[in-house]
């Protein structure tokens, strides 16, 4: 099984509001990058987003070193919130609903797919590529309110 490495970020101009996503590919000396937007979203959509859309450009099952800054993508997968809210058919502990079911839904069937290992970055610091998928997000959502 490959090992790949992906870094996600999302981000948002008001929550909700144009929001905008990045994930950066790499494998040995191959790096890709992918973004994209919606005009009218949620910082935690646009995070959950980016992981899928990442996940989904691999072409065959990989363990996968995801690197996010999303306490909320990272808590939910690492602590198994996610597998519990889709098991209670997409209810928290709290009995209120689980926000995004469809986003994790398609996550948690990548996540099937793929050894995802994850680990948490600090946002804005000296992550070179955490700054720059924060960059390429900012980007996605400028182009959209503009």
């Amino acid at each position: 099984m490959k090992t790949v490495t992906l870094y996600t970020d999302g981000a948002c101009s008001g929550n909700p509001g144009p929001g905008g996503w990045a994930a950066i590919l790499t494998y040995g000396d191959y790096e890709k990058e992918f973004s994209g937007g919606e005009a009218d979203t949620t910082n935690n959509r646009m995070e959950l987003t980016a992981v899928i859309e990442g996940l989904r450009r691999l072409k065959e099952p990989c363990r996968v070193e995801h690197y996010s800054d999303s306490k909320y993508v990272i808590d939910a997968l690492e602590q198994g919130w996610a597998k519990g809210w889709k098991r209670r058919g997409w209810v928290k502990s709290d009995k209120k609903p689980a926000l995004n079911p469809d986003l994790w839904e398609a996550l948690l069937n990548l996540c099937e797919i793929h050894d995802v290992r994850l680990h948490w970055v600090k946002g804005h610091a000296d992550n070179p590529y955490n700054n720059r998928c924060d960059a390429l997000a900012v980007a996605e959502w400028k182009k959209i309110k503009e």
